[in-house]
């Protein structure tokens, strides 16, 4: 090879490797899915939740969930966070099979590779905000890597209400506190489950900013599962599920296209 090309591809060597190495970030799935199928009851009471659903999370992206009701939006939530097991199919997380752990494996999976958010905050009442927020760590018995707390507190904006039993908070601020609890530990991917749903507008779009700023400017993995258009379109992805298949899958879409989706998807087939 001529010497000045041997030159030009050194000189180039660490650009192509951070090149690389972002687009290997951008491209690695967190979260692996195939064949998924959940049924219930027997017979002609039997009820497809998911028919042979196959999904990739990517790494550092929010992909939003979305669908008519019974269209099994929650039935796949549960079965990838490793809430619920599958009829059939298999689940990986961060590379590690989950459809075949034994209950307290998939316990400490979940501690530690999984943040959850609900609609109803699940604080727990005794202990303060910032209890609530280290509560993983301190059932793990692990401390709290300080910089990273004030990082998370700094973020969801209570600095001043941390001493503040949940009672004492708005709902809005419980929310922040239960984003800073799933975030405290630094998850592989975050499960938000209709996180607006007890919000008003204002307060829903302050919590729905958070989200979006955990994937901007932290990495954060993100699966919502959400029936607000103006949430999922905060998102970077969009899956609509319809008789318990995935039905599209679009990138970043408005509000208005969401919206007009989920109408066309809840007319019957």
């Amino acid at each position: 090879m001529p010497p000045i090309i041997t030159e030009e591809r050194e000189r180039l060597a660490p650009a192509i490797e951070e090149l690389e190495r972002v687009f290997a970030t951008q491209t690695r799935a967190v979260v692996t899915a195939r064949g998924l199928t959940r049924t219930y009851g027997k017979g002609d009471a039997t009820v497809h939740a998911l028919r042979d659903v196959d999904i990739d999370i990517t790494e550092g992206r929010l992909t939003a969930i979305m669908g008519p009701s019974g269209s099994g939006k929650s039935t796949l939530m549960h079965i990838l966070a490793g809430l619920d097991q599958p009829t059939g199919g298999r689940v990986s997380i961060d590379g590690v099979e989950i459809t075949r752990l034994k209950e307290k494996k998939l316990t400490q999976l979940r501690r530690d590779k999984i943040g959850f958010i609900f609609q109803s905050f699940n604080l727990l009442a005794t202990l303060t905000a910032d209890e609530n927020i280290v509560l993983p760590l301190s059932l793990a018995r692990r401390r709290a890597d300080e910089t990273w707390r004030r990082t998370v507190i700094d973020a969801i904006g209570i600095s001043d209400r941390l001493t503040h039993r949940p009672a004492e908070l708005s709902g809005g601020q419980q929310q922040r506190v239960a984003v800073a609890r799933a975030l405290i530990t630094r998850p592989a991917v975050l499960f938000a489950d209709e996180p607006t749903g007890n919000l008003d507008s204002r307060t829903g779009g302050e919590v729905l900013d958070l989200l979006r700023r955990s994937v901007d400017e932290f990495g954060q993995t993100v699966i919502m599962v959400t029936h607000d258009a103006n949430a999922a379109s905060i998102a970077d992805r969009v899956v609509f599920l319809k008789d318990g298949r995935i039905e599209l899958d679009e990138d970043r879409m408005t509000r208005d296209h969401i919206y007009d989706t989920i109408k066309n998807l809840e007319v019957p087939r």
